[in-house]
């Protein structure tokens, strides 16, 4: 609290107060009735000279000496005696404003040669005409400043100025002064605290916001306005406060971005090493039985046709899984890498997905299992084929997409399931309308995927059942293909287990007939 802007500044105006009321009352105790006694002494020298101007005595009769007279004693309150010597060596009064019988005597006395000066009296002035003095009156018990001589006309005078009203008036002042100085100090104290106010109450709030920032918070605003130098501060405060919370933020962004390049480029590194660990490992089953055959061969092992034929047919079909292998990974990877360009247009989806199921047909003949196709337009009519039905017809459905792509997506679906179909050996694509989506549904009964691994189906090489994979020729590449197929077109995708099987789905924009 003592070292708060607000108290330093009550103190200081206090103090200031204090100070010059003080030196005043110091002041005035010492000097203001010297100051007083000087500048009457010169009032009475004034009016020494204006009465001496006068040249005959019969002039203090006049209207205009009395008028003269009347302003002295309104303005300086002086009272005055003129006395003239007669014939006979008496006094005769020519002019009094009082009757003041001591007066009377002193002047007479001084008329008469005798010195009204003694050891009490103070001469503060004396000339060959008066003499100006303090002098104390022990019978009224007062004292005076009093001024007696001689006019050039002659007449003798004494003036009397009552001293004791300048101690009065003194004391009065002081106390006057004194009471001003204390209402002074009050009504200070206050117009300084409500003005300290306002002058702190921006300083403590900008004194928050700096803490704010210090913390890093650059969310709090300055909200006291002004025109003056604080407003201005506080204006400059919000700009820096703005500026470095954008600053925080883009370099915020940028960090986020680097994390993120960092965290893609472990990601990358660790696809690399998978890739290339996943390649080796199924490269090398083939590569084992070609290069095991081959030697056979070479070596005559099996003169007979027979023999040759079974070795040669062993080395062809482990040359095509290896080549479908390779076709298959370098789709990926340009799908991938954004090299292979997708061209978006209007196609017959329903037209697609039938030419791949009469495809599929015979394979699906060949397993015991029903292929079944199914359209479901957006009011909810069923319509169902077998897919080696080609009299049967569906209703078209057309999308937006690029028609390759999508029926390399119909392929692998359809063969997946045919793949993994079992139980009831029931196959179902099924093209339902959503709104403005069309999604299709490729549903095959048999065992179901468990749920931990159904997020993990659509990494490259990765396989549920590795044994039943390796069986039908899978390399666990085509769902990874169907991922960069659907991504590359933005649309959604997915799989879930459903009741006595497993469907994959995925969806494309519906376009207008």
């Amino acid at each position: 609290m003592k070292s708060s802007i607000k108290t330093q500044m009550v103190l200081v105006f206090a103090s200031l107060v204090i100070l010059i009321s003080g030196m005043n009352l110091v002041i005035n105790n010492l000097w203001l009735e010297r100051y007083y006694i000087r500048e009457k002494k010169s009032t009475m020298i004034e009016i020494f000279d204006k009465l001496n101007a006068i040249g005959d005595s019969a002039d203090y009769q006049s209207d205009d000496f009395e008028q003269m007279i009347q302003e002295i004693q309104e303005t300086d309150s002086v009272v005055l005696i003129i006395l003239k010597a007669t014939e006979d060596g008496a006094a005769s009064i020519v002019y009094e404003t009082s009757d003041d019988v001591l007066m009377r005597g002193r002047i007479e006395g001084y008329l008469r040669g005798f010195s009204i000066t003694d050891d009490t009296s103070d001469v503060l002035k004396q000339t060959d005409r008066f003499r100006i003095q303090k002098f104390h009156d022990s019978v009224n018990h007062m004292d005076y400043l009093e001024s007696y001589g001689v006019f050039e006309n002659g007449c003798f005078f004494l003036m009397r100025l009552p001293i004791q009203s300048i101690r009065e008036n003194v004391k009065i002042s002081n106390q006057f002064s004194t009471y001003i100085t204390l209402a002074g100090i009050l009504l200070m104290v206050i117009l300084v605290w409500r003005f300290s106010e306002r002058i702190t109450k921006p300083i403590r709030e900008l004194t928050v916001i700096s803490q704010k920032m210090a913390d890093l918070d650059f969310g709090v605003r300055y909200q006291s306005g002004g025109k003056d130098e604080i407003g201005v501060l506080g204006k400059n405060f919000n700009q820096m406060s703005e500026k470095l919370e954008q600053t925080i933020s883009e370099l915020k962004t940028a960090n986020n971005a680097l994390q993120k390049d960092l965290k893609k480029k472990e990601e990358i590194d660790e696809m690399r090493k998978e890739f290339l660990s996943n390649v080796s490992h199924e490269l090398k089953t083939p590569i084992a039985l070609i290069q095991g055959y081959a030697e056979g061969l070479q070596e005559g092992i099996g003169d007979d046709p027979e023999s040759r034929e079974f070795y040669c047919d062993v080395i062809v079909d482990e040359a095509g899984k290896m080549n479908r292998l390779v076709q298959k990974l370098l789709t990926l990877n340009q799908l991938e890498f954004g090299t292979d360009v997708v061209n978006i247009e209007r196609f017959n989806l329903t037209e697609l997905i039938s030419g791949v199921a009469q495809s599929s047909a015979l394979l699906a003949e060949q397993k015991n299992a029903a292929l079944v196709l199914r359209t479901i337009d957006a009011d909810g009519n069923v319509r169902e084929k077998n897919a080696k039905d080609a009299k049967a017809a569906l209703t078209d459905l057309f999308v937006w997409g690029d028609e390759f792509k999508m029926e390399e997506v119909v392929t692998n679906y359809i063969s997946n399931a045919l793949n993994h179909v079992d139980g009831e050996l029931c196959i179902t694509v099924t093209e339902q309308v959503l709104d403005r989506k069309v999604r299709v549904l490729v549903h095959n009964t048999g065992e179901l995927i468990p749920e931990e691994d159904l997020d993990k189906l659509w990494i490259k090489f990765y396989k549920v059942d590795k044994a039943r994979t390796r069986a039908y020729g899978g390399s666990g590449v085509g769902l990874s293909i169907v991922k960069a197929i659907m991504d590359s077109h933005n649309q959604q995708y997915g799989v879930y287990n459903d009741g006595d099987g497993v469907t994959f789905w995925f969806e494309l924009e519906v376009a207008d007939a």
